[in-house]
Order: structure tokens, then sequence, then C-alpha cells
């Protein structure tokens, strides 16, 4: 069962699943039957069934980052809707060592696609007569972007409710993940929804006011 949210002309739909139950997000704009499908991970085929049922049409495959858990449906969704693929360069090499990543927790998979093209700060990603603008928010994987739009942002594994990512992968780094937070959420109206890649939605407000590792209780720093 999809989790569905609806913010200005932007429906975000968020799938959950595998031994990682991470989130699978497909966003449609009102009224052109146009989409993107974010992060797709082990919830895919549902995302896409729903996509179908719908009348969407995935004109994008839009990633995060490209740790496994978040492109292990990648070659599903780049298969059944020969939508463009794009990442933050900065993350290449998480996506080209993704077999390896799979090693590490047991797991197989197959080379991904190429990547068709790259995503960058201050850039926007435009389905239909919906856009949504990417913010750089590195620290939990090197080349992590968050999506911004009309009250909405999907943070991948910025930040969760009551938590944030973990930088103890591959190009992690804690102090540059808080100052992503930061920079790139904190900024964001206390009444932004957060589309988060694991667990459930939450505000901007909500984990600025009671966020453990935002208001000092796990020294991150003290944020509210």
């Amino acid at each position: 069962m999809a989790d569905e949210a609806v913010a200005g002309d932007v429906t975000v739909r968020g799938f959950a699943g595998g031994v990682f139950s991470q989130n699978t997000y497909l966003l449609s704009c009102a009224g052109t039957g146009a989409g993107i499908l974010v992060d797709p991970g082990a919830a895919t085929a549902e995302a896409l069934a729903a996509a179908r049922a719908a009348g969407i049409t995935i004109e994008q495959i839009v990633l995060t980052h490209a740790h496994i858990d978040h492109v292990e449906g990648l070659s599903l969704a780049k298969k059944e809707t020969g939508a463009p693929v794009f990442l933050h360069p900065a993350d290449a090499q998480l996506y080209q060592n993704a077999p390896t990543q799979a090693e590490w927790f047991g797991l197989r998979m197959d080379p991904l696609p190429p990547v068709d093209g790259e995503l960058a700060h201050g850039g926007t990603v435009t389905f239909g007569d919906c856009t949504m603008a990417v913010r750089f928010a590195p620290g939990h994987a090197p080349g992590h972007v968050i999506l911004v739009g009309d009250g909405v942002a999907v943070v991948g594994d910025v930040i969760f409710a009551g938590s944030i990512g973990r930088t103890d992968l591959p190009g992690g780094d804690l102090p540059t993940l808080m100052e992503s937070i930061r920079q790139q959420v904190l900024t964001l109206p206390d009444e932004t929804t957060l589309h988060t890649g694991h667990g459930g939605d939450t505000t901007v407000g909500r984990e600025r006011r009671s966020n453990p590792f935002l208001t000092g209780v796990y020294g991150g720093g003290g944020f509210a």
C-alpha cells in the first residue's frame, strides 16, 4: 500500500520495501500525467504498477544518491520506462560499484545501466508543469542531493524522523552531513514535509524542535 501526499500540484506516492525498508517515490504533476521516479529500490515494481494504474508517464529516474538500497530496482525501472537516469557526478563511483556494494550485504546485483544526465546544485527537475529544485547535500554520500518543491522535499538519507543518515559507509562524513542539514534542510520553512529514504514522513519544524541529533542531545550541534 502506497503512502500518498499532495503538495501544490505535486502528488508524492511512497512505496516501502526490501530488507532495508527503503522508500521509493513516485512524483506526479497534476493535470499533465507526467511523473518522475525517485530512488527506485526494492518496491520499484509496486511503484511502476501504480504509475500504470494512474496513467502517469515516468519521464525521468532521479537518484538522491547511489547506495545499493536506493538503486536496486533501477534496472527494472529503466527497462520498463526507458526514462533517462539522473545522478550527481560525485556519486558516480558508488553507482559504478553497485555490485560491490551489494556484496557487502550478502546480495547480488548486475552492473547498472549508464547514467544519462547529471544533477547539480541550483538545477531543477521538471515533469509536466511541475519543478523540483536540486540542492546538494553531501555527508551521507558524496553526491547526495535533495529535491525541493512547494511545501515538500524528498530528502533521501540526509535526515529522518528523529534521526540522521549514517556516515560510516565509504564517502560518509558527519561534519559534512550536519552542515548539509543546516544549510539545505533547516533553511526550508518549518511546515515543509520531508519525505525520507526510510521510515515515515516528517516536517522541518518537527525535526528542528525534537530531533536529538539537531538539538544537541547526541552531539549534533544544537540547530534548534
